[in-house]
């Protein structure tokens, strides 16, 4: 079992690994037609892409020192792109934090880092058995598109660059991409990276239409079965506090490793 310590750093890497595989595919693609940068600093790692403004994609992960605020900030403002700091308090000194304030940034938001470190065969029981987890298959990049966009709100219109953008990491290794079906329709989705005894489950998403039926609950236990099949000692996730997500998550005896907050510029 980690210590408290322990499991903060091990939550935070287990974050830089994932996502800086997931920058690293699409910045491996001909002409990098993504725009995509990282900037590598001693404990944290700031992403940036051009073709794509979000957050999601312009952030920067770690443990700064103050003598990397200025590094950061440089390199976002000579690419006239705004980023969003994510911190892990208990590895943040005060006089990183208080330049970082004085250089116009504020905490905007919290997120909750959820871990798992013991595993037992109820962890992998399904909810019901009108609900089906299974790896989705190579044909299927439309229905995940459909999925992703229409579980998160975003425009059903970028569904094919969404889709397009998670199959570039579908072959990568330490990937898994799943499907949940309740009475054999493609409902909800599940994303899950394992890198060095860590598994991270990077997404998860389901039909407005399809909710409040165990889909969710299924997607967690199944990529918990999973992690426990290929010998992960530790699973994290992220999720708002109190919302759906974070008492699922619960349920499947998942609990907080960490509340992260979020720093934005003015």
């Amino acid at each position: 079992m980690m210590n408290p310590d322990e499991r903060v750093l091990a939550l935070v890497q287990s974050e830089m690994d994932y996502m800086s595989d997931r920058m690293t595919a699409m910045l491996e693609q001909p002409g990098n037609p993504m725009g995509v940068e990282m900037l590598r600093l001693d404990n944290a790692i700031a992403y940036f892409s051009r073709s794509m403004p979000w957050p999601l994609f312009n952030h920067v992960k770690g443990r700064l020192s103050p003598d990397d605020v200025e590094k950061v900030i440089s390199f976002y403002e000579e690419r006239d792109r705004q980023p969003e700091l994510q911190i892990a308090p208990s590895l943040y000194e005060a006089d990183t934090l208080k330049l970082l304030a004085k250089r116009g940034f504020y905490q905007s938001g919290f997120h909750v880092s959820m871990y798992k470190d013991s595993f037992k065969e109820s962890d992998a029981r399904l909810p019901d058995d009108k609900i089906e987890v299974r790896e989705l298959s190579d044909d299927e990049w439309s229905t995940y598109g459909d999925i992703h966009c229409l579980g998160t709100g975003l425009s059903i219109t970028g569904r094919d660059h969404v889709a397009d953008n998670n199959r570039l990491l579908h072959d990568r290794p330490g990937w898994h991409y799943r499907l949940g079906l309740v009475d054999g329709r493609a409902a909800s989705v599940g994303v899950m990276f394992v890198m060095n005894g860590m598994a991270s489950f990077t997404f998860a998403a389901t039909l407005p239409e399809e909710r409040a039926k165990g889909l969710h609950t299924a997607i967690l236990r199944d990529r918990l079965l999973l992690a426990r099949q290929l010998g992960c000692r530790l699973v994290v996730a992220q999720c708002a506090y109190g919302s759906a997500s974070h008492r699922n998550m619960e349920r499947v005896g998942m609990r907080i490793g960490m509340t992260r907050s979020t720093w934005s510029k003015l």
